[in-house]
């Protein structure tokens, strides 16, 4: 029987999109559960900021009755306009290992972005850079984090029996928290901090309300990203969703903001205890009891490890050692609340950069995902 692609219609349809990869990856030692209805407010074109100048439609496919597939398309034409071109986005993509369910899904997102004008297909990515994105090449024998995609290793062999050829692959490291910090990160911060007048700043949560400080971090944020592979700015009206949603359930000592001489924040770096394994044990289910161990996670019996969600430099800053002065800062604070373990987020295979800062703490290349693309 041939694959039926059916569009996504109606909130029944929304809730089986939104639980595809849960039920898919039941079991799987490695996958960590997402929290459906935190994915359905991501995709509610009501309650998405993004859609203020986004399009997208999501597709399930379906063989002998049975669901077997999901895909979303997208067209970001903020992202398309900054980097001069016509490409539509999949993301949400997860599919059984059947050549002719990954093939009708990839096919109906090119369809639907030839409709729209569209030249080239590239994925999986989603609205902007906050959305997960990047289908894992390496690393499938690790556990996964809540911000990062996991697949099963026959997706990269769909995409290339599709045509498809990687477009940037992203790097994920696994750092041991030394006892000690290196000499050269210590004194370098120093030198830094002297140097171009800069102080760590800690702030509470009130001091972020009455600075508007949330504003400053995600602004900090659009500067430093801007011309990283595919970055879609954040608008006004993002921005104080993100606030909303990340800012107020942050651990603040396991932020670092940077300031300089005229109190101007120039840079910050942000962890958060990992999720991964209590996102596990509740199955990426609040309730009835979901929310005790994610509860726990953050604020009674920590893991032994932790996320680097995110480092930003101001652009005119780079090159100058700021990031030394973040390490410096939490490396004690990390040390301070028993951590073992840091997770980095993905970074881009050309950011040199970064790599050469985490070089000093010995990190352990363990994870690489790849954004494919073709021509349509």
């Amino acid at each position: 029987m041939s694959v039926q692609i059916r569009k996504v219609e109606t909130a029944r349809d929304l809730r089986l999109f939104s639980n595809f990869a849960n039920n898919l990856y039941k079991g799987n030692a490695f996958y960590v559960p997402v929290i459906p209805s935190d994915e359905r407010n991501t995709l509610d074109k009501t309650r998405n900021a993004a859609f203020d100048f986004c399009q997208a439609d999501y597709f399930l496919a379906y063989k002998e009755g049975r669901l077997v597939g999901r895909v979303a398309a997208i067209l970001n034409p903020k992202a398309n306009q900054a980097w001069n071109t016509r490409t539509v986005r999949f993301g949400w993509i997860d599919f059984t290992d059947d050549y002719e369910v990954s093939e009708a899904l990839v096919n109906q997102v090119i369809e639907w972005g030839r409709q729209r004008g569209m030249e080239r297909i590239a994925g999986p990515l989603g609205f902007t850079d906050f959305d997960p994105e990047g289908m894992l090449v390496e690393g499938f024998d690790q556990l996964g984090t809540m911000a990062m995609l996991y697949n099963h290793p026959y997706y990269m062999k769909h995409m290339e029996r599709l045509g498809m050829v990687k477009e940037v692959d992203w790097l994920e490291f696994r750092i041991t928290i030394p006892d000690t910090l290196p000499e050269k990160v210590t004194n370098m911060s120093a030198i830094v901090e002297k140097r171009y007048g800069l102080k760590v700043r800690k702030l509470t949560r009130r001091d972020i309300k009455r600075e508007n400080y949330g504003r400053k971090f995600f602004n900090l944020i659009n500067e430093s990203y801007c011309q990283l592979y595919g970055y879609s700015v954040l608008s006004e009206k993002q921005i104080d969703q993100y606030v909303k949603a990340y800012l107020s359930v942050l651990d603040l000592r396991m932020v670092s903001f940077i300031e300089n001489e005229q109190g101007e924040l120039i840079a910050a770096g942000v962890a958060m205890p990992s999720m991964s394994e209590a996102l596990q044990k509740c199955g990426g289910h609040l309730f009835p009891t979901g929310w005790w161990h994610l509860l726990k996670n953050m604020y009674i019996r920590k893991p032994d490890t932790l996320d680097l969600l995110l480092i930003g430099v101001r652009p005119d800053y780079r090159n100058k050692g700021v990031i030394a002065l973040i390490f410096n800062d939490l490396f004690h604070i990390y040390k301070g609340m028993g951590f073992k373990y840091a997770e980095t987020s993905a970074e881009l295979e050309s950011n040199f950069r970064i790599q050469q800062m985490f070089s000093i703490l010995d990190p352990v290349h363990h994870k690489r995902r790849r954004v494919y693309t073709k021509q349509i």
